[in-house]
């Protein structure tokens, strides 16, 4: 009996709901108002197949600063409570859900009647429904002027800080703040904030540059990284860990490690597709065929920034202990995916720079992680 009322009111918890319509649309529209009307740096996208370059406003940062302000505001005049997502979270978890389906039909229909010729919005169909829903038809879709692709990716990162902030209020409110908890919410915080100080290095990555939108980057970028990203934040929520000093001291040292392998790494990427001749740590670069770099972090490993990433997600789930996998979720579906899209990136640059990449790998024959793989 009391498993099926916990079910029963896991469902009813599901169900989507007007008012998480109305949170996720009043998100998102203020997330276009801001992006198009707030000052930030132009930046320009890579160069395209066709030659030609998409630029992006790098306001993400200022975006959410104000819309910390503005939610931080609401809660002193009582206009909203602190817990006003956490307390929803099922209900914008269902909601978004659908949205996301919706609007990967809606990409897929407009991308095959578009009958434009740029690398940006030509379709690439390959007759599979499936296949084109799943991985998008355009590269860079647009509505009204936002290129999307780069809107979701914004708005998922920022709804990650925005349920563990409000994680972290119910924790509060129940008086079980303690020191796996603020590790976590550091961690998480110190990574997203980072993510828009540096928003513009997103521009030079696989999925700016070689991704199509389609369900698979709607979901992800919309569902995936802000519900399941806060996985640690709910266990920990409900579940008490007490974590020695020790173990904390490991778990930063981790963090800072990963963080160190993950933001040098995709700063050098960045910097060396803007200034070939930019120097590595503090040493001209070597390259191969003129377009591949080998010193610095991408000599170590030819998927470098993928240790940090993986590091940095293991450092998310240690403060919540060794009692469950649940918390670890994260790391380990991450693990998946980035070898998955490591083989995917291997077998793209064999094909698109040939003997250059044979040479590149024998300077770098390590995949991800030196001496293991």
């Amino acid at each position: 009996m009391d498993a099926a009322a916990t079910t029963a009111d896991l469902l009813a918890a599901l169900a989507p709901s007007w008012s998480a319509a109305v949170v996720l649309a009043s998100y998102l529209a203020y997330l276009a108002a801001a992006g198009a009307l707030l000052p930030g740096k132009l930046v320009a996208g890579a160069v395209l197949p066709d030659s030609s370059r998409l630029h992006y406003r790098c306001n993400g940062l200022l975006s959410l600063l104000l819309l910390l302000g503005l939610s931080a505001l609401g809660v002193y005049m009582g206009w909203m409570t602190p817990t006003v997502v956490a307390d929803r979270g099922l209900e914008l978890l269902s909601t978004t859900l659908i949205f996301s389906v919706i609007v990967s039909f809606l990409l897929y229909y407009t991308g095959l009647r578009s009958r434009h010729q740029s690398s940006s919005l030509k379709p690439h169909a390959t007759g599979s429904f499936i296949e084109d829903w799943w991985f998008g038809v355009q590269l860079n879709p647009h509505f009204m002027g936002v290129d999307l692709k780069f809107f979701f990716i914004r708005a998922g990162m920022m709804a990650w800080l925005f349920i563990n902030l409000s994680l972290l209020a119910k924790s509060y409110l129940a008086g079980s703040v303690n020191r796996a908890v603020i590790l976590y919410q550091f961690f998480c915080g110190w990574y997203i904030i980072d993510y828009f100080i540096h928003e513009e290095f997103m521009t030079s990555t696989w999925d700016i540059i070689a991704e199509r939108l389609g369900f698979m980057l709607v979901f992800g970028d919309l569902v995936f990284i802000p519900f399941t990203f806060t996985i640690q934040g709910w266990w920990l929520l409900r579940n008490k860990v007490e974590l020695p000093l020790l173990a904390s001291v490991a778990n930063c040292i981790i963090f800072l490690i990963g963080y160190l392998v993950f933001r040098g790494a995709n700063k050098q990427k960045h910097l060396f597709k803007k200034d070939p001749k930019a120097p590595i740590w503090g040493k001209p670069p070597k390259v191969v065929g003129g377009k591949l770099l080998v010193p610095g972090y991408w000599g170590i490993a030819r998927h470098c920034n993928y240790l940090g990433d993986l590091l940095l997600a293991l450092s998310f789930s240690l403060p919540c202990g060794a009692s469950s996998v649940i918390p670890y979720f994260y790391p380990t579906y991450l693990l998946i995916l980035l070898i998955w899209r490591e083989r995917r990136d291997e077998a793209r640059c064999s094909e698109k720079y040939k003997d250059i990449w044979a040479e590149y790998c024998k300077l770098v024959p390590w995949r991800i992680l030196p001496y293991v793989y």
